[in-house]
């Protein structure tokens, strides 16, 4: 018997099994589409289109050789729609034996509501066992029982800010909270760990709120906590502390050049355009660093105050950067803020 046996797979199964599948040929031409991407670009024929004038990449990984990038293992893919929404897609990859094709299996993730409504999909374009599945059926639950009684929703919002209060994990983000992150930052205290800590506060983040409504604030938010998870490892820690206040615990990184090209990579990331219905958020991020290394013992509360000052003085060079705390500047900062005052 043979042990690796190759199954052949019809096209139909695909199709059915996985509608938003995408297979590209040797030269990066798309082959086939699964019928519901193929509703994301009505009355445009994907195949033979070249796959990078369909999709942009949004992260590094699948730019240059696109089979070559395909190949690393456990490789996922991010990329956006090259229409007017942009609409945002992490997908799955696997490279066709003998290198002829690749198959990419995609996902909307946490843009599908707008998706659904952007495209006119429904619960039948989506393979039974997606969990969007799921996630559609919850938001229109929910919109059943706001629409039909406001004092029911105001009930639901407030149980559902004390459930989050005890929670382990933001409701509106999925990140960790206040709570998760001082376990964390306990944690590495006592058992002597070295560790980096990152106070990141979103620039013009009100005027989204002000200019577009708080539901599309709170897709940016979404879109931010994915981007912060993206650029962090697994063994990192992000956590949302206030409305658009994160913090990021770095396990075990204290290298400066390290910890300056994630702050930079996020800062890129985060002025990038932001699509929410047919409006485009923009907006920054302004970070504070402070390391372990720097303090004998190191003290948690002091290495938030001195990450504050730190956000302060980013913000204090004109917002979108980072600075390392030096010694000094969390006095600094307590003076100036004392005047404005």
């Amino acid at each position: 018997m043979c042990d690796n046996p190759e199954i052949c797979i019809c096209q139909d199964t695909l199709d059915r099994m996985m509608p938003m599948h995408v297979l590209i040929g040797p030269e990066e031409r798309i082959t086939h589409v699964g019928p519901t991407l193929a509703k994301t670009q009505p009355g445009l024929n994907l195949v033979g289109q070249h796959f990078f004038d369909v999709f942009q990449p949004r992260r590094q990984g699948c730019q240059g050789n696109l089979m070559e990038a395909c190949a690393k293992p456990g490789m996922k893919v991010y990329l956006r729609l090259r229409d007017e929404h942009a609409t945002q897609l992490i997908g799955n990859v696997s490279v066709l034996p003998d290198r002829a094709g690749i198959l990419m299996n995609l996902s909307f993730g946490i843009a599908v509501i707008d998706a659904v409504g952007r495209y006119d999909l429904a619960g039948s374009d989506f393979a039974a066992t997606d969990l969007t599945l799921e996630m559609l059926w919850m938001f229109e639950a929910k919109s059943g029982a706001l629409a039909e009684s406001s004092d029911l929703a105001e009930r639901m919002y407030g149980a559902k800010k004390a459930a989050e209060a005890d929670a382990a994990s933001d409701m509106l983000t999925g990140l960790c909270n206040r709570r998760v992150l001082d376990q964390v930052l306990e944690r590495l205290v006592s058992r002597n760990a070295p560790f980096s800590l990152m106070h990141l506060d979103l620039d013009f983040f009100k005027a989204v709120n002000d200019t577009l409504g708080h539901a599309a604030g709170d897709h940016v938010l979404q879109v931010v906590s994915e981007i912060l998870t993206e650029e962090t490892r697994e063994e990192d820690t992000v956590a949302r502390v206030g409305g658009d206040e994160f913090v990021l615990v770095f396990d075990n990184m204290t290298d400066p050049k390290r910890l300056a090209k994630i702050a930079t990579r996020m800062i890129t990331r985060l002025e990038e355009p932001i699509s929410f219905k047919d409006d485009v958020a923009q907006i920054s991020g302004s970070v504070g660093v402070v390391s372990s290394t720097h303090y004998d013992p190191p003290d948690v509360a002091q290495m938030m105050e001195d990450a504050d000052a730190a956000l302060y003085a980013s913000k204090e060079r004109g917002r979108a950067c980072f600075t390392f705390n030096q010694p000094g500047l969390t006095a600094l900062a307590g003076n100036a803020m004392t005047k404005a005052g």
